[in-house]
């Protein structure tokens, strides 16, 4: 059968590769793919420009079905054009992904479903905004409300930044339509953790735990990005503790949506923030829904898969979830996003990419802003590469990554060196 991916970041190459190896699976085309993709076994890239264009070529192709990567399509409607079309898309419907487009509604949405999450005020007029930071203090966080490629939050330490967060929001416009609106909340003490779900409506199937690195800097300094590296499991989820994010937000989430007549179908994604102490009273709140799978999060999930991904969408988008397992590695995989000179401010593309090393089953080099040019791999974008390792522990995937690190090379290379720290001293024990 063949597949369509759609979205050309490190997910999507991830999510490509993982399922292209079902032994069903004749081509995964990537819409628009990237560098990596242009290389891949089985998979081929194909430049669509809109949802009409996606709708006509899975048609065409004869798609068995499509999973969306990137918020933008989800929350422009694909999903809902293919539906209308009689194709099968793994993905939310535009009025399901406003729990990612839109922070003010995922907001009212968990205090009216009882979701724990940080208290909050939604702003569109600066003056107030600013009023409102001044009553309450730092540390404080100031989120664009709509969608701005994991760019948009600002955890201000003090007054001062979370005003000047508001000015480049509200203010000067950089932030375009998402910046409409801000969202500022409280800032949430603890250990952030990455918990992901397949839903169909009905069911859920929870995926491996994961643990991003949101800012650009060693030691979580520097600005916050789209994630600088991501590993799986993450020893802070204990099965405990999984099965109250379960029972505490992920089903409520799940009923709530239907119960507002929004069945939700698609990856849903929390973003957590876990408090200290004995795991029956730690606190759990949302710092944030996503509607998809995280990225750099993908890579070392799908490294970990054993089973026949291509199954399991299958089931997903039969409506027939609750008969689909996963088979994971309990390995743990580790990805350390290594990003363009001057990300995530302006970064630079077209450096050429001289080295490489080897994709093998326990090193995979997923590519993000790449790009082919005349049989050349440059830099496109500011992620560019995530070199995703399977090893034994913690530090030992920590170890390899770094070593495939050092025979990988683009002018302007800038990563961090600490990637997977938290987990070191509970790496004996992950979940």
């Amino acid at each position: 059968m063949k597949l369509l991916v759609i979205g050309g970041g490190g997910r999507e190459h991830a999510l490509a590769w993982r399922l292209a190896k079902s032994a069903r699976v004749q081509t995964v085309y990537v819409a628009p793919g990237n560098g990596g993709t242009a290389r891949g076994a089985q998979l081929q890239n194909v430049a669509l420009g809109d949802i009409d264009e996606l709708v006509a070529f899975a048609q065409k192709e004869k798609i068995a079905f499509t999973v969306v990567g990137p918020e933008a399509p989800l929350a422009a409607g694909v999903v809902d054009a293919f539906q209308a079309a009689g194709l099968k898309i793994f993905g939310p419907t535009q009025a399901a992904a406003q729990l990612e487009s839109s922070k003010d509604y995922a907001k009212a949405f968990m205090v009216r479903h009882h979701i724990p999450t940080a208290a909050y005020q939604t702003f569109t007029d600066p003056a107030q905004a600013k009023a409102y930071i001044a009553g309450q203090g730092a540390p404080i966080v100031v989120k664009a409300d709509g969608l701005a490629a994991g760019k948009g939050v600002v955890v201000a330490e003090t007054v001062d930044e979370a005003l000047a967060a508001v000015d480049q929001m509200l203010g000067d416009g950089s932030f375009g339509a998402a910046g409409a609106r801000v969202v500022i909340e409280e800032c949430l003490a603890g250990e952030e953790a990455s918990f992901i779900v397949m839903c169909d409506g009905r069911s859920i199937l929870a995926l491996a735990t994961s643990q991003d690195h949101k800012r650009l800097k060693d030691n979580d300094l520097g600005p916050n990005t789209g994630g600088m590296g991501a590993y799986s499991p993450a020893p802070v989820i204990s099965p405990a503790l999984h099965n109250r994010i379960m029972r505490e937000v992920i089903h409520p989430t799940v009923a709530g949506m239907a119960k507002d007549g929004i069945p939700y179908t698609g990856f849903l994604y929390a973003g957590l923030m876990i408090g200290g102490g004995p795991d029956a009273t730690r606190s759990i709140k949302v710092l944030e829904f996503n509607c998809r799978m995280g990225d750099p999060e993908t890579q070392p999930i799908m490294m970990r898969i054993k089973s026949d991904l291509a199954q399991v969408f299958e089931l997903a988008v039969a409506g027939r979830l609750d008969e689909a397992t996963i088979d994971w590695d309990r390995r743990t995989a580790l990805g350390v996003v290594m990003a363009a000179h001057n990300y995530p401010a302006a970064p630079r593309s077209g450096d050429t990419i001289s080295r490489l090393p080897r994709d093998t089953d326990e090193c995979m080099v997923f590519h993000a802003g790449t790009v082919l040019d005349n049989g050349i791999l440059k830099t496109s974008g500011g992620r560019v590469l995530c070199v995703t390792v399977l090893a034994d522990s913690v530090k030992r995937a920590q170890a390899a990554a770094y070593a495939a690190i050092a025979q990988t090379h683009f002018d302007g290379q800038q990563y961090r060196t600490d990637i997977g720290w938290r987990a070191i001293p509970a790496a004996a024990s992950p979940t």
